[in-house]
């Protein structure tokens, strides 16, 4: 497998998997030391907080890739197929649109919370790190959404969103 494919087909699987594994250890280091030996960590469910969040935007990309979003097709199957790309086309669009927003808005976001300074309570890590979510995962999914829709009119429905994650 090379780069490419690597980076295509399984880059959001591994920081998913990775975040995870590193939330598990830390609640169980701070579950097992609060348990027995009295007292927990000021960090560990402030970063685990981050990583969710981190997980969440990483995974909404995962979603675009294999077409696992929320919808509801039954009225599109009615019409021809022609018809139907051409309204999956508009949904794409309409969700692009949006995809894009919430990178160039939490973009702007980012900006701001670099200049202000702010640190997170616990970890006094700049708060710009924890939003900077919003921007990555909405240009993740605004360029999954691209190849949504290259694979929309290119006919190649097998390359995404018919595979299950293994």
């Amino acid at each position: 497998m090379n780069v490419k494919t690597l980076l295509d087909k399984r880059m959001e699987e591994f920081i998913l998997v990775l975040t995870m594994a590193i939330m598990v250890l830390i609640m169980f280091i701070q579950s097992t030391s609060r348990y027995f030996f009295g007292f927990s960590f000021s960090w560990g469910s402030e970063f685990a907080q981050y990583l969710h969040v981190w997980q969440i935007w990483i995974g909404a990309s995962l979603a675009v890739r294999l077409q696992s979003h929320i919808r509801v097709d039954v009225f599109i199957k009615l019409f021809p197929q022609t018809i139907q790309r051409f309204i999956n086309f508009l949904a794409l669009v309409c969700w692009f649109i949006f995809a894009g927003f919430l990178a160039f808005e939490g973009s702007k976001y980012v900006i701001d919370m670099l200049a202000s300074g702010q640190t997170s309570p616990s970890l006094q890590v700049p708060m710009w790190i924890p939003y900077l979510a919003i921007p990555i995962g909405g240009t993740l999914m605004v360029i999954r959404l691209i190849q949504q829709m290259y694979l929309l009119f290119t006919n190649k429905d097998g390359l995404y969103g018919k595979e299950e994650i293994q």
